[in-house]
């Protein structure tokens, strides 16, 4: 299959590379690098803060009142006028800690951050007694504020220092439920918390967790100031596959990881749409994959296996099989791209697993996955991987994966550590060299190769001239 890469309008790039000669058969997998680049043109420097509403919770322990006594009040002082707001503490429950009453919500003035700020003096914490409920309960709770508030921005800032039950049932089933009504970022204190589900729920709701040592109350400045920067609160990417694709997956891979799930759309059943929020100026990087059933599709000819649509900007998915006797055409330049995502994945994932066998005590396993990621990080130029690598190792050859773990590491305060490496964000891919776009079918639009002859348009297919 040969590796194709386009640019066919501005503002979204498509790159398609497929690693070797792949023979065709009921499960071929077809793996694209998708750019789509965001210009801020026309665009205010900031969303109005009326647009936004900001559920402010606080799921700590007594122990770790010293955390937010004076982040929090600050916070909410430097909350920008009409935003709308609520701050949940702690207890067996969310418990609702300002505005106090029947009234869910606060819109942002000087009365209103002022009295925001002297209840947050004495927000409820957990305490000696049941269990609080645990990270489902804070999302539920979330979803039914948010849902009477239907803002442009609708976003969750969870403080948490892990006394939450770890591993409750019915967290999946509820960030299911809470996907595409709201995004959430998480803010760890202490040294205690489980990194896991703070990864999950920071990567299913398209959000970032982070540990938070005495800068708390900058950090939530600093996440509503990033919201207010979305130009485009919400974009949906949207992927239109022909019949024979049985299989579809779309992660993003810059500047956050995530894993974004796709909604069948109602009597499109060929139709996918996957929602993406709070987008800035600037390129995001995703990596598309589908399994196709190449089984009766002909050999040496261009073939569209999907549309990804952003906005009102389309891109094809194209590709052809070679016959297995034959080599595929000499990959571009930029044919790298695919494999560079996937390597940085599994970078990613070598960390935080070296890190996880640290703490849990397993030296040898936290020294393979530690070198792997060093590795991989001198392959990729990864700075920070080896800069986070080196501060629990000693880094005695990064290119052949050689590492020594340092005595008397502390590992009870890993956790930040594995925070990063889940959730850490990087910037865009380099940059990547499009050749200049082929011909473009007159009646409806659809780029196509330079060799076709009929257009690849899903529901076109007109003679080309």
């Amino acid at each position: 299959m040969s590796s194709r890469t386009r640019q066919p309008q501005p503002g979204i790039r498509l790159h398609v590379d497929l690693d070797g000669d792949l023979r065709p058969h009921r499960s071929a997998k077809i793996e694209a690098h998708l750019r789509v680049d965001v210009a801020a043109t026309g665009a205010p420097a900031e969303l109005p803060a009326v647009e936004l509403a900001v559920i402010i919770a606080v799921d700590v322990a007594e122990r770790h009142r010293a955390a937010v006594r004076h982040a929090l009040p600050s916070a909410l002082r430097a909350l920008p006028d009409d935003i709308s707001f609520t701050v949940l503490g702690s207890g067996p429950e969310p418990v609702r800690c300002y505005p106090r009453g029947a009234q869910e919500w606060a819109v942002a003035d000087q009365h209103e951050k002022r009295r925001a700020a002297f209840a947050a003096g004495a927000i409820p914490l957990h305490r000696d007694g049941p269990r609080p409920a645990g990270y489902a309960a804070w999302a539920a709770g979330s979803r039914a504020l948010l849902a009477g508030r239907p803002l442009s921005v609708r976003h969750l800032l969870l403080i948490t220092d892990g006394s939450s039950t770890p591993g409750e049932s019915g967290l999946e089933e509820e960030l299911e439920a809470c996907t595409g009504q709201f995004t959430c970022d998480v803010f760890a204190v202490g040294a205690d918390f489980t990194p896991d589900p703070l990864l999950t729920l920071a990567e299913r709701l398209h959000g970032t967790a982070e540990f938070v040592d005495d800068g708390l109350g900058r950090a939530i400045t600093a996440a509503i100031q990033r919201l207010r920067r979305a130009h485009t609160p919400q974009l949906p990417i949207e992927v239109t596959v022909r019949p024979s694709v049985r299989q579809i997956a779309l992660h993003e891979k810059a500047p956050r990881p995530h894993r974004l799930g796709g909604l069948p759309q109602p009597r499109l059943p060929n139709r996918w749409s996957f929602p993406t929020y709070q987008w800035e100026q600037g390129s995001r990087d995703y990596l598309l994959t589908l399994v196709a059933d190449a089984d009766a599709d002909p050999l040496e000819t261009e073939l569209q296996f999907a549309m990804v649509s952003v906005g009102d900007v389309h891109a094809p998915v194209t590709a052809r099989w070679h016959r297995p006797e034959q080599s595929p055409p000499r990959a571009s330049a930029g044919s790298c791209t695919v494999p560079t995502l996937k390597t940085t994945t599994v970078m990613r994932e070598a960390l935080r697993r070296g890190l996880v066998a640290l703490q849990e005590q397993q030296w040898d396993t936290a020294e393979r996955y530690l070198g792997q990621a060093a590795m991989l990080a001198a392959r990729l130029g990864a700075e920070w991987v080896l800069e986070e690598i080196g501060e629990v190792a000693e880094i005695v050859d990064a290119a052949a994966g050689l590492v020594r773990v340092h005595t008397g590491v502390n590992t009870d305060t890993l956790g930040s550590m594995i925070l990063r490496a889940g959730s850490r964000p990087g910037g865009p891919l380099t940059d990547i060299a499009y050749p200049s776009p082929g011909p473009r079918c007159r009646h409806c639009g659809t780029p196509a190769g330079s060799e076709a002859r009929y257009c690849i348009g899903i529901r076109c297919g007109k003679r080309l001239l």
